[in-house]
């Protein structure tokens, strides 16, 4: 259901300015105290009553205000049903997470793999999430200078996807900071308070340079192997990779062997951009776990059945005065 649902009194429509329909009670109430008094005004024209009633049963009262009363009861239930209301329904939703981390340094402009490692990385990514069961979450974490997460764990594939394509290049390479984040990414996947952390696996793409930050790739890896969350990582580039900046040629040779130590520390798995492709299945790893989360969903169905229910009883008065039951 999209748009936000508001709260009128006691319950809460995606479209409560249709209820002001509802002015029109207060005229038929009106309208029909109006004509009951008319009525009783000209039945005092008749004298002999006594006659008349012998002829002509009493109608109850009562019933007649019933019948009326449910009528109107049904026409607020059937334009609060046209208010769109609102309920709360509890939906099941999976809790496993698994994270992205792509790497935007300068580094990964080095063209030794086509087109770039920035765009192969990104390909790699866009890949594995087409892989991925669709009630898994994926989260996504910018590797830079500054690590941050650009997406929490979301269902939202085509989300996830516009954001990897819209990176670009970042300075600075702070993989153990980056970890760090990632961990904290997996620990806002959906859950009810005291509940255990959600599982979560990182998917690390980067040339492995790392270059500062406030938390050392060992440790961080320690940190997620300490939380039961596996880091498999992909190398990208080749010995021979380089980039210029301001005029100088740097080698850029990715360090795969710190890749290397971060998966074996968390019990992940290494690899390298040509054989990026065996992750595809890493997911298979990630056990399930389901939680329930509150969802407003239109209930336009059950207020029109109050409607009916209302209904039902004014015709069933109507019917019986009609047919003059006792």
């Amino acid at each position: 259901m999209t748009g936000d649902a508001t709260k009128v009194w006691l319950w809460e429509f995606f479209n409560p300015e249709r209820l002001w329909a509802l002015l029109i009670l207060p005229v038929l109430l009106i309208a029909y105290v109006i004509l009951l008094r008319l009525k009783r005004n000209r039945g005092m024209r008749y004298t002999q009553t006594g006659i008349v009633g012998a002829v002509l049963p009493k109608q109850s009262q009562w019933r007649r205000h019933i019948s009326v009363a449910m009528t109107l009861c049904a026409l607020v239930a059937i334009t609060g049903a046209w208010a769109r209301p609102a309920g709360t329904e509890k939906i099941p939703r999976e809790r496993a997470t698994v994270v992205l981390v792509l790497d935007l340094s300068q580094s990964m402009a080095a063209t030794d793999i086509s087109p770039d490692r920035l765009e192969a990385s990104k390909q790699a990514a866009t890949d594995f999430i087409g892989q991925l069961p669709t009630s898994f979450n994926v989260a996504l974490v910018a590797l830079s200078g500054s690590p941050r997460v650009l997406s929490p764990p979301t269902n939202d594939r085509g989300m996830i996807v516009r954001l990897i394509d819209s990176l670009g290049l970042e300075d600075g390479t702070n993989i153990g900071d980056a970890l760090v984040v990632a961990l904290g990414a997996i620990a806002q996947a959906p859950g009810e308070e005291g509940q255990e952390p959600a599982p979560g696996m990182i998917i690390l793409l980067s040339d492995g340079s790392n270059t500062g930050g406030e938390v050392s790739p060992e440790q961080a890896a320690v940190d997620a192997r300490d939380q039961d969350v596996i880091v498999d990582t992909i190398a990208f580039g080749t010995l021979n990779g380089y980039v210029d900046l301001d005029g100088q040629r740097y080698n850029v040779a990715p360090d795969t062997a710190m890749l290397q130590q971060i998966a074996t520390t968390t019990g992940g798995v290494a690899v390298d951009a040509k054989s990026a492709d065996q992750l595809n299945n890493a997911y298979d790893r990630l056990r399930s776990d389901v939680t329930y989360e509150d969802v407003k969903k239109e209930v336009t169905a059950r207020w029109a059945l109050y409607s009916l229910a209302f209904a039902f009883v004014a015709s069933l008065g109507a019917v019986s005065m009609a047919a003059r039951w006792p």
